[in-house]
């Protein structure tokens, strides 16, 4: 087990800056001088310094060789994706994805003639979808927004002895709560915007894997232009020092509602892994040391009332996003995965109803006080 408390202060060792300089100097240059070599290392990313050492930072802390960081999850999503598949290829995603990670499968890679199909959350599931043409699995666990667990290790044994590569987004559990690449998965992808950043504030992704994969992923970030600026990463930096403390209260807290919701009337489902009736309960136990700071459930309210819900929140905050320090609570067919169908949503058990809430650092009890007023008063 990391010592993430110590890990997260001190990711680089301890750390020797000019003049003595605690906190990590920021350089803003978008040239630098090539004939050392470094210079024509990331010529298509400007802010080289910065983003080397956040990368490797970020690095650090999933228990990997290498990383990079992106402008967006979505950008490090897109280019850890498309390094590694061509016309042809074929990508088996699970089929708890977020949003904008399906849109991407479903509408951008048709384009380049490569092909796709979903797998549920077992290992035979993904070895049913696997092709001779097959390039790449793509995971997320713990999944938006139903928090679905797919047992890393066997889908990385099952990947590998296929020679096929593993990309995990795992930006719900963060690597306080799970490092994929101690479970033999190739790459992990990050909405840093979420939980690494931490505050709602500062919008960046990130990318970490072996340095066999450097060059090849590279090639691909440099062409899509998704670099990240030096005043970013320094902040990126800044918000990581606290990332352990931050998850285990978000831990505690999330698993404290999750209880409470699912034992209290006018609330017909929880989902949340720390529970024993979560179907994944015991996978999440074997590969993850918390079980994150997401939850969704589903408020048993009349047709028409979840936005009066929503607006009688007195702590917890209607607001996109998720993972920062502020509650916040979302309805996923409004939000994240608007951009389905209705029929495609209640496939995936996203009802009209069912709501994502992004657990803070608030007071448990005065949480669980808000939620219970707010369905009295809506009811």
């Amino acid at each position: 087990m990391k010592d993430f408390d110590t890990l997260c202060v001190h990711p680089l060792g301890r750390d020797t800056h000019p003049n003595g300089s605690v906190a990590s100097p920021i350089y803003p240059s978008a040239s630098y001088d090539y004939t050392g070599g470094e210079g024509l290392r990331y010529p298509g990313f400007y802010s080289t310094y910065n983003q080397q050492r956040t990368g490797q930072i970020i690095a650090n802390l999933e228990g990997g060789e290498w990383g990079i960081t992106f402008s967006s999850g979505m950008a490090a999503i897109t280019t850890a994706i498309l390094s590694f598949v061509q016309q042809g290829d074929h990508v088996i995603f699970s089929a708890d994805l977020y949003g904008g990670t399906m849109a991407l499968a479903e509408k951008e890679l048709p384009k380049r003639g490569i092909a796709f199909s979903y797998a549920g959350n077992t290992a035979e599931s993904f070895q049913a979808m696997l092709t001779k043409t097959t390039k790449v699995i793509y995971l997320e666990t713990p999944a938006n927004p139903l928090l679905g667990i797919v047992p890393l290790k066997q889908v990385a044994d099952l990947a590998r002895a296929n020679g096929i590569i593993t990309i995990v987004d795992n930006t719900f559990a963060s690597p306080i709560n799970q490092c994929p690449i101690s479970h033999g998965i190739d790459i992990v992808v990050h909405s840093g915007t979420k939980f690494l950043g931490g505050h709602n504030d500062l919008p960046f992704g990130a990318l970490v894997t072996a340095e066999m994969h450097q060059n090849k992923i590279l090639s691909t970030a440099e062409l899509y232009g998704g670099s990240l600026s030096a005043q970013a990463c320094y902040l990126a930096e800044r918000s990581l020092k606290t990332l352990a403390l931050r998850i285990k209260k978000q831990n505690e807290n999330a698993q404290f509602l999750a209880d409470y919701l699912s034992k209290t009337a006018g609330i017909r489902s929880v989902f949340y892994p720390g529970l024993p009736s979560h179907p994944n309960h015991a996978i999440a136990k074997e590969q993850m040391s918390g079980f994150g700071g997401i939850l969704s459930f589903e408020p048993d309210l009349k047709p028409g009332r979840l936005p009066v819900f929503l607006k009688n929140l007195s702590i917890i905050q209607p607001a996109l996003s998720l993972g920062g320090v502020e509650s916040l609570i979302c309805a996923p067919a409004e939000t994240s995965h608007r951009g389905l169908t209705p029929e495609k949503r209640r496939s995936l058990g996203i009802n009209d109803n069912l709501l994502r809430l992004s657990v803070g650092i608030e007071n448990a009890s005065e949480l669980a006080s808000d939620l219970h007023d707010t369905l009295t008063k809506t009811r």
